[in-house]
């Protein structure tokens, strides 16, 4: 499957299903839902009951529904093998149990939705001797913006109408509950101050609000992608721009990083890293009913018990040239899914066990069960999507790198500094891997509108 045969349009409607078992079992559970719900509507005092199964089972079904484009991308990558070279960098996917004994597991997710749609150049074909030349004939590669388009997503998706049915039926069972509850109240059979109910106008809309907000950011973020043009490296101009390539090595090259200092942990040829060391703690909480009867209950929760971050600048390479990132100056940078995630049952070190779990009784009154380290990175090979404010170089570093001036791109490089309009960042994924999972801005700005109207017209109902 080629993108030749999807559609990267999608129009006003399109509709949506899982691309994973998993997600078919818990898909085919919330239609069931549906089904008992719609059917108990039709039997006498099953109208709230069968509203909130079917609300529940659209919410569930709305959730479990990829974006418009995202099941064909997956396909199209799932069948877009990359090159024996990239793939020989790439680490090992899937889960690895490295000791039974320790409890030592770790995980590479075997769907990473950043990585590369379609197949990319791998170091082989690459320029060792002029990082900065274009690749073969110099065309774009084939995930390039200028050969695939930019995707528009459908105005409405499966999700869409299903959250649209889970507000509407969700909203119309509150609605029902609050009138029960009142009557109760004119009864006398509940005290009002007893009646909770009432505060279900101000939680809808106050959860309709913060949807929106959300949305309206993520809409931003989206359209700018979307509207932005997507400049080639050969003849990108100084001034802010979209780009959009494969990481390749800058003459620093690239670091190899030791997760938490352990040499069992590391993640190769990364020029972005951010790791994560948690426990995972638990403590009995008791609690106390209005009856004065007494339960208690284990909560557990993942403590971050500390982290680090780094990187190094890299060239990022369209195919028709390569250009130099100083990525350190961006203060916005995405990268993505985890690309390994280590457990265990035991620390590193004594030092680290006796720390945490002395923490852990101390400030949680509770104990350590789980360790976990959490890797994420930009590595060479990676797509690599960033906006940025292209500047020219100072005489100094072209002199450091032996660069004559004579070729454009090698006498400039990109700086995570906003313009109006543009806010600067670096995300891992090409702008098609990036657009492919984004919802419709119908989807994002029409919905928390109707949750928000929702929650007003309750207030009726008060």
């Amino acid at each position: 499957m080629s993108l030749e045969n999807v559609n990267l349009d999608r129009g006003f409607f399109h509709f949506t299903k899982p691309y994973h078992w998993m997600g078919w079992i818990v898909w085919i559970f919330a239609f069931l839902m549906i089904v008992f719900g719609v059917v108990m509507l039709s039997l006498e005092g099953g109208l709230l009951a069968g509203g909130l199964v079917a609300a529940f089972g659209f919410l569930l079904m709305a959730l479990l529904s990829p974006a418009s484009l995202e099941a064909d991308l997956h396909k199209v990558r799932k069948n877009a093998p990359q090159p024996d070279d990239l793939e020989e960098e790439a680490l090992k996917n899937g889960y690895e149990l490295e000791s039974w004994f320790f409890g030592r597991s770790s995980y590479s997710p075997t769907n990473d939705p950043n990585d590369w749609i379609l197949p990319a150049p791998g170091p082989s074909t690459w320029n060792k001797e002029d990082r900065y030349a274009p690749d073969g004939d110099g065309t774009p590669l084939p995930e390039h913006p200028s050969k695939v388009g930019t995707p528009r997503p459908a105005t409405f998706s499966t999700f869409g109408i299903c959250m649209f049915m889970f507000i509407l039926l969700a909203s119309i069972s509150v609605g029902m509950m609050m009138v029960d509850q009142q009557t109760a109240i004119d009864n006398g059979e509940i005290l009002d101050e007893d009646a909770g109910m009432k505060y279900a106008p101000i939680a809808i809309t106050i959860v309709g609000l913060i949807w929106l907000l959300l949305g309206f950011f993520q809409h931003k973020r989206q359209q700018q992608m979307i509207d932005t043009p997507t400049s080639l490296v050969r003849s990108v101009a100084v001034g802010s721009a979209e780009l959009v390539g494969q990481v390749r090595p800058a003459h620093e090259q690239w670091i190899n990083v030791v997760v938490d200092g352990n040499p069992r942990r590391v993640i190769p040829g990364c020029v972005e890293f951010s790791w994560e060391y948690e426990v995972y703690v638990c403590r009995q909480v008791t609690t106390t009913d209005s009856e004065g009867n007494q339960s208690t209950r284990e909560e557990c929760t993942w403590r971050t018990v500390r982290s680090d971050e780094g990187g190094i600048p890299f060239m990022l390479h369209d195919g028709t040239g390569g250009i130099r990132v100083e990525s350190n100056t961006f203060n916005k940078k995405s990268l993505g899914n985890f690309v390994k995630r280590w457990t265990s049952n035991h620390a590193d070190t004594l030092r680290d066990h006796f720390q945490t779990e002395f923490a852990a009784r101390l400030f949680r009154d509770g104990d350590v069960r789980k360790h976990r380290w959490t890797a994420y990175a930009l590595r060479i090979g990676n797509p690599v999507y960033l906006l940025g404010m292209v500047k020219p170089r100072s005489q100094s570093e072209l002199a450091a790198e032996n660069i004559d001036g004579t070729i454009g791109h090698t006498t400039i490089s990109v700086h995570g500094e906003d313009s109006p309009g543009m806010k600067a960042n670096i995300q891992r994924g090409t702008e098609l891997a990036n657009l492919g999972r984004i919802l419709s801005s119908a989807e994002l700005l029409i919905l928390p509108i109707v949750c928000v109207l929702a929650g007003i017209l309750l207030f009726a109902v008060l």
